[in-house]
């Protein structure tokens, strides 16, 4: 480290000369040359190092972390989430979040982030999801699943579904500020208390199918055996099993009539 360098300089105001009480090599140093030439007269001046010097025995170093804090700006859509908020990942996490939901009112919201009317009403959801936490909300971000929307027949934004229990999918419309008393009566009419007979019924079959088909998804969906058999299958039952009368069908009939006719000679 450079030695001090930092000294006192009194100055006569009648001679105008510096009265230098320091060594020769000190009185030659840069910094009191330019004082002399300077013109300077009035207080005491003292001449420190050299910025970026240290100065001993004057200076104690020590040591600072310093760590950059920078916070994350949220998105619009990521503010004032609830608990009972949830943003889809996936087709698959759409089917499951609504078949784990129970008995609890489910509405999906559709949304786009360049969509101007979603984020003027998104507030508003917030605050919708807020005073009724036993109400689901799960976001769709139209940008990130935009081929999942394509097969769930979602074309125009913002759009809402309602979904409950066994009943399935209860109403679905597109709402804006403008129009959010809509919003308001459905969700008034269908958070009432309610008990479902069964299961959670979830996506109707034909969207599951619809989203089984769409290649850009990792999604697979097996088609569920009816409970309630249709006349056909109950029918080609019966002809397999002795066990049970088959009953004579219109065609059945007909085909016996002609073979009599044939016989005959007719």
């Amino acid at each position: 480290m450079a030695e001090l360098l930092a000294q006192r300089c009194f100055l006569s105001s009648s001679s105008g000369h510096a009265c230098l009480s320091r060594s020769r090599e000190q009185r030659e140093s840069p910094a009191f040359v330019a004082l002399r030439r300077s013109g300077f007269h009035g207080r005491t001046l003292a001449l420190g190092a050299p910025r970026g010097k240290l100065l001993r025995g004057r200076v104690s170093s020590v040591p600072v972390q310093m760590t950059p804090s920078i916070g994350k700006s949220l998105k619009w859509w990521e503010k004032g989430l609830q608990a009972n908020m949830k943003e889809i990942e996936s087709a698959q996490d759409l089917v499951d979040s609504l078949l784990n939901a129970g008995d609890k009112l489910v509405i999906v919201d559709f949304f786009s982030s360049g969509c101007g009317g979603c984020r003027a009403l998104h507030p508003k959801i917030c605050q919708f999801a807020e005073k009724n936490p036993n109400v689901l909300f799960l976001q769709i971000n139209y940008e990130k699943l935009k081929s999942m929307c394509y097969s769930l027949h979602v074309h125009v934004l913002p759009f809402f579904r309602f979904y409950r229990g066994a009943h399935g999918r209860l109403g679905s419309f597109s709402c804006t500020n403008a129009t959010i008393k809509k919003f308001k009566d459905a969700l008034a009419k269908h958070s009432t208390d309610r008990c479902s007979l069964g299961p959670a019924k979830g996506l109707e079959e034909s969207e599951l199918l619809a989203l089984a088909a769409n290649t850009d998804l990792s999604f697979n969906y097996a088609k569920m055996p009816s409970l309630f058999p249709s006349p056909d299958d109950v029918a080609e039952r019966a002809r397999a099993s002795p066990k049970f009368p088959v009953l004579a069908t219109l065609s059945d009939t007909q085909d016996s009539e002609d073979k009599a006719m044939v016989i005959a000679g007719r």
